[in-house]
């Protein structure tokens, strides 16, 4: 087991499963080339194959060492979920199994600690979205019945009705084509339109979409910061562990000189 145990936690060991996973995006990626499948189609489903057998032992090797433990992990619990729909045959009716396959290259977020770090940065930030959220569907809610009522008449196209003045909006907010493509077309017929769309772009895009890239940020340093602290406090105890074994040494030579 300590043999298996000094495997499965060796660099190596962890960067020859990068380089699987990556090596496995690409045949991924390959495989949905018809010319490629025509030509190539036998050896890439070997491969594929392959792939996912030595998937399957390393998560057989991480739930031996582990035991428990490993189930309790949601890191280690995504790979296992992810490797098991590999294992699933995808017949006619689990057709979308096959397509879900594309999901082990997710795996490159279990293993990469500065990717972890984000995702565990998302995860963090999900009650204060949701919070941010809320008041950003409220403000475009608002806005989109102001610009039915406003610009309806004249561009049924873009605000004929209240879905489609929210995702004329959502454009508008993205800043694709916002200027020459809507706003400046309806300035032609409403010449203060363009008072309502600035106060909208500097609320929505440049106040309430710049909380979120806030929030995330903030929970990138608040985890960074913490894993600071951990790894001090490592280091802290394995140099008392280091002074303790060194007085022990120290007290046993002195014992063999008496």
């Amino acid at each position: 087991m300590i043999a298996i145990q000094s495997i499965v936690e060796s660099p190596l060991f962890k960067n020859f499963i990068i380089a699987l996973i990556i090596f496995n995006g690409i045949t991924l990626g390959l495989a949905t080339s018809k010319d490629v499948m025509d030509s190539y189609g036998e050896m890439i489903q070997f491969v594929d194959a392959v792939i996912i057998g030595i998937f399957t032992i390393e998560i057989a090797m991480r739930i031996f060492v582990y035991r428990t433990s490993f189930f309790k992990d949601p890191w280690s619990l995504f790979d296992f979920f992810v490797v098991a729909i590999s294992l699933v045959p995808a017949n006619a009716g689990l057709q979308i199994l096959r397509i879900l396959r594309v999901l082990r290259l997710f795996r490159l977020l279990t293993i990469i600690p500065q990717m972890r770090i984000i995702i565990g940065a998302l995860i963090g930030v999900i009650p204060g979205i949701f919070s941010v959220s809320m008041v950003l569907m409220l403000f475009f809610y608002v806005f989109a019945i102001m610009a039915t009522n406003l610009f309806g008449e004249s561009f049924p196209e873009w605000f004929g009705t209240l879905g489609a003045s929210m995702y004329t909006l959502f454009q508008i907010m993205t800043l694709e084509s916002w200027s020459m493509g809507i706003v400046r077309p309806v300035m032609e017929v409403h010449p203060y339109a363009w008072i309502f769309f600035v106060i909208y772009i500097l609320l929505i895009t440049f106040i309430m979409v710049n909380l979120f890239i806030g929030l995330v940020v903030d929970a990138i340093f608040t985890i960074k910061e913490h894993d600071k602290e951990e790894t001090q406090e490592s280091e802290i105890k394995q140099l008392q562990n280091e002074i303790k074994e060194l007085k022990e040494l120290i007290l046993k030579q002195n014992h063999i000189q008496k």
